[in-house]
């Protein structure tokens, strides 16, 4: 069974590129140049020196958008980081504050206001507020009494391009401020950000919608847009189709193991705004590196999307080959010959070792944490979760974890798995899961559960009816109740989630289940493939009905079922697919896969890139300090 184990290290599947494609895929780098140049302009119009503190959410964002050597181009003399345990700042008679409109974040702000004028310091005060300004922070500064001192301003630092085919908003508390708290807050950020590429790349003629968020947000988006709708030349558009897909809609696929390269070190080592920190045990060295994952890096984008098993192979051969390159020089018969090697190839060849040195060390780190402690029950258990297979055992699995006290957010998932693979955890064993969890990690966990209650990820499934005996004895209800035909069951058989033969090739695969070593295919990722192929979601009532949210379509162009994919217009083949509340690099990875099995360009927007431990790291409660 090839997901019965991770760690088979065969040879390397190099993905194929798009061959013979036309389409003129959108160059997000244009997002990035249109905020660049909107903060420069902000900055230019506060005359002379400056000093800029940064709220630390918004730090690595900019750093992707302009760069220290903007800010010292428009006279900024220093920068700090906002810090809410320092009461005030030093610097010169001018500061911009660079934040999200947070009420905490205004309260700092107004601290060092006051303190500045309680020692009879003048400054000019200006706040420019990521992405849009809100009435409640300029209620808190009024009722600090700083108002009168402060200038507001706004950047619509929205979509960020953190690679040719990803873009977010960075913005992690959308999951929990609009699925928890009910607060609609960013669905006019993410509506904006949308009209902002269709102001790029021309108006999308067709609209998917799952979820309730993307109801709003494509409402939202009509309402602004208003004139703009009526009759556009969808012919100059260069994004043929928009599915917006909400995170409630597919809990199963972020809480799953990710198996990919890429989805293994956000989890090993976390990926912050496409870039990752490499310490001691990856580089060897005392101070720790700081790489930007992206495309550029080719020996990065050879292994990106592959399962993990297939990673090592490529980076041996490479390096074998790195090897030989650099063992050219030593056959150069004429200084000429040295010259034109150091000044064409060298240094090519050094950034390439280097990164080389740095994926093998950080494929050693993983390899060596997923090979120590239970990562292989663990996994087998997940996997048996999703299969819906050893029940009985897999809870047994789940109560000697809660009752050594491993990892809190570790259990947790597996508990969440259960609960939704089941539509709920029958009665009896809901309560003693709950009971045991909070004697293991604190009784505070009450308000996690409540939390993930109301998220619909962990609930307490009514009993079922108790089936008759048979000659084996009498089934418990419990057992009948874990047993019965839940939703994603359902969901499993009609959109074949779970594949159907246990022999799924890692190295040269033919369904995007292969990302979870062929234990299942990502929920999102399998609806974005029917909406593409049906154009619609007639038909689908008996899939869409399991959905949360309800589903919409329009489609203003549609594909000829008659006509050749050659004499389709390009865009018709380009794909933005907008996630709400996060997508992880597994997903991501699935639709790259997609997209070259079925001839799609994907773009992925999304608030932000998630793990199964940073979505469930915004609802648990924290122990007290």
């Amino acid at each position: 069974m090839v997901h019965g184990t991770w760690i088979t290290i065969s040879s390397a599947f190099i993905f194929k590129k798009m061959a013979g494609s036309t389409t003129n895929f959108p160059n997000v780098q244009r997002i990035r140049d249109m905020v660049r140049n909107d903060l420069a302009s902000l900055l230019d119009s506060f005359k002379g020196k400056k000093d800029l503190v940064l709220d630390k959410e918004l730090m690595k964002p900019l750093d992707r958008v302009a760069g220290a050597t903007m800010l010292k181009q428009r006279h900024v003399d220093k920068i700090f980081k906002l810090d809410p345990t320092q009461k005030s700042i030093h610097g010169c008679e001018q500061r911009v504050y660079l934040v999200r409109p947070q009420m905490t974040t205004m309260k700092v702000i107004a601290d060092h206001v006051n303190s500045d004028r309680s020692s009879n310091i003048k400054r000019e005060y200006r706040i420019i507020m990521v992405p849009r300004k809100l009435h409640v922070c300029e209620m808190i500064l009024e009722h600090e009494g700083v108002m009168g001192y402060i200038t507001i301003h706004e950047l619509q630092m929205d979509l960020i391009p953190l690679d040719r085919d990803i873009l977010s908003l960075e913005l992690p508390q959308f999951f929990r401020s609009f699925y928890l708290e009910s607060d609609h807050t960013w669905i006019q950020t993410i509506a904006k950000s949308l009209i902002n590429i269709q102001a790029l790349c021309g108006i999308i003629p067709n609209v998917y919608g799952i979820g309730k968020g993307s109801k709003m947000v494509n409402d939202l988006m009509k309402n602004i847009l208003g004139e703009k709708l009526s009759g556009p030349d969808y012919s100059k558009c260069d994004i043929g189709n928009l599915i917006l897909i909400d995170r409630d809609v597919d809990f199963v696929t972020p809480l799953c193991s990710q198996l990919t390269y890429e989805g293994l070190l956000d989890d090993t080592f976390g990926i912050s705004c496409g870039y990752i920190e490499f310490g001691k045990d990856v580089t060897g060295k005392d101070q720790s590196t700081k790489l930007l994952l992206s495309s550029e890096d080719q020996i990065f984008d050879e292994v990106r999307n592959r399962h993990f098993s297939n990673v090592f192979e490529y980076l041996s051969s490479k390096a074998k080959s790195l090897q030989t390159e650099f063992d050219q020089r030593h056959g150069l018969e004429s200084v000429g010959d040295m010259k034109d090697f150091v000044a064409t190839k060298l240094r090519g060849l050094k950034a390439q070792k280097a990164a080389l040195s740095h994926h093998i060390g950080a494929c050693e780190v993983i390899l060596g944490k997923k090979t120590k402690g239970e990562f292989e029950e663990y996994l087998q258990t997940e996997h048996s979760l999703l299969e819906g297979t050893a029940l009985r055992e897999n809870m047994t699995f789940i109560e000697e974890l809660i009752n050594k006290q491993s990892s809190m957010i570790q259990t947790l998932k597996l508990l969440c798995l259960l609960s939704l693979t089941l539509d709920g955890i029958p009665a009896r064993d809901y309560k003693s899961l709950k009971k045991q969890y909070c004697q293991s990690h604190g009784f505070e966990q009450m308000l996690t559960f409540y939390n993930l209650s109301k998220l619909g990820m962990i609930t307490d499934q009514e009993l079922t009816t108790i089936q008759p005996a048979t000659s084996l004895g009498k089934v418990t209800s419990s057992m009948a109740a874990m047993t019965k035909h839940s939703s994603f069951k359902s969901l499993c058989r009609r959109l074949a989630l779970i594949p159907k033969t246990d022999d799924i090739n890692l190295k040269s695969p033919t369904d995007m289940s292969y990302v979870f070593s062929g234990a299942y295919s990502p929920l999102s990722c399998k609806l974005v493939e029917q909406a593409l192929m049906r154009e619609t979601f007639i038909g689908m009532e008996e899939i869409t009905k399991h959905l949360p949210g309800g589903v919409f379509a329009e489609v203003n162009a549609k594909q000829s079922k008659g006509k050749m994919p050659s004499s389709l217009p390009p865009s018709s083949k380009v794909v933005l697919v907008y996630f709400l509340g996060g997508c992880t690099y597994s997903e991501i990875s699935a639709l790259r896969f997609l997209g070259r099995l079925k001839g799609y360009r994907f773009l992925v927007a999304t608030t932000s890139i998630i793990t199964g431990t940073s979505l469930l790291e915004q609802v648990v409660e924290k122990p007290p300090i």
